[in-house]
């Protein structure tokens, strides 16, 4: 069975679901440091201006706080500026409507640990796509080193907005966007790019970026 490590992030880049797509189960690093200005709390969508971050807001004690101990801070109203965000760049997307619900929600609730928001953001995803995967938790160190030696898909770099053009095996197929005439087709966006533009055809989209092995 293939499987995959990645870290736990915020409206995945559409890659991570591309490697998804062709694994059988994903493990996702809940202990290894949380790292600012990276996806564990960042998603980039499309807008009429361009890209936009958005960023969740993180309470932790320094540098080395692991993944599974990260809190979310509910200062300011970031998650109505979230979700507006996210209205106004897809809401005359194909499928915004038929989603909109699915995703509203969690910009209404409050999830104590990143790690939980991320989580479910994440079920919901592959729900919506039909890409559901067993999915587990690495909690400790010594679980962690012991999965990465099998030679598990190790993906954490995904989590590093560099790191993106560096995935071999994936390519970026064009797909319709809703500003594509304004601003040209920009790939490697959150995973609510490809799910509001192309619905369920998403899944055909993630088969056709991996190359053949």
């Amino acid at each position: 069975m293939n499987s995959i490590i990645s870290h736990p992030l915020y409206l995945a880049p559409v890659p991570l679901y591309a490697e998804l797509y062709r694994s059988n189960i994903v493990l996702f690093d809940g202990c290894s440091p949380f790292v600012k200005q990276t996806y564990r709390n960042r998603a980039i969508i499309a807008t009429e201006n361009g890209t936009q971050n958005l960023t969740v807001p993180v309470v932790h004690n320094g540098q080395n706080t692991p993944m599974r101990d990260v809190r979310i801070s509910e200062h300011g109203n970031w998650r109505h500026q979230h979700w507006n965000a996210i209205v106004s760049a897809y809401r005359k997307s194909p499928f915004f409507d038929y989603y909109a619900d699915d995703f509203a929600h969690f910009y209404e609730e409050r999830d104590g640990f990143l790690i939980d928001f991320n989580m479910r953001l994440h079920g919901t995803v592959c729900e919506l796509l039909g890409l559901e995967r067993e999915a587990g938790i690495i909690t400790g160190r010594e679980e962690l080193e012991a999965i990465a030696a099998t030679g598990t898909n190790d993906l954490r770099r995904i989590a590093e907005p560099k790191a993106l053009t560096s995935i071999e095996e994936y390519t970026a197929h064009p797909y319709y966007q809703v500003f594509a005439q304004r601003h040209g087709f920009i790939p490697n966006l959150s995973i609510v790019d490809l799910l509001f533009n192309m619905g369920p055809e998403g899944l055909i989209q993630l088969r056709d970026s991996m190359r053949v092995k």
